[in-house]
């Protein structure tokens, strides 16, 4: 069974920083995309950042120049560097991974860390 773990959520004030990592753990032959997505109250889940097994990236647009996405393959690890945050950065951001494991491909998503950014 593939388990993704996050960690690093919390709050701050707007303009700082935080770093959320997520570690992916179980029986795994190959991760490719990893990524983070977000959701708030009321809204769809969204795209934040993805990162392929070769290192490309891809960013929303709103958190585009001011967040970071990195990945450590060989500890099958991903995060995200968050700079100069906005209150509308606030919700719970969640960890992915396409992941080809024992039962074959599949996505699977990390519990979730609350960020909070006050104004």
């Amino acid at each position: 069974q593939v388990q993704l773990v996050e960690s690093g959520g919390g709050s701050v004030q707007a303009g700082g920083s935080l770093r959320l990592s997520c570690a992916a753990s179980g029986i795994m032959f190959s991760i490719n995309d990893m990524g983070w997505y977000r959701q708030a109250p009321g809204t769809e889940r969204e795209l934040v950042a993805v990162i392929t097994r070769g290192g490309s990236t891809n960013y929303g647009d709103s958190v585009k120049g001011r967040f970071t996405i990195s990945r450590d393959n060989a500890k099958s690890t991903v995060n995200l560097q968050m700079n100069s945050l906005k209150p509308e950065d606030t919700a719970v951001y969640y960890c992915n991974a396409d992941v080809y494991g024992t039962r074959g491909r599949g996505h699977y998503w990390g519990q979730g860390t609350q960020v909070t950014v006050s104004s």
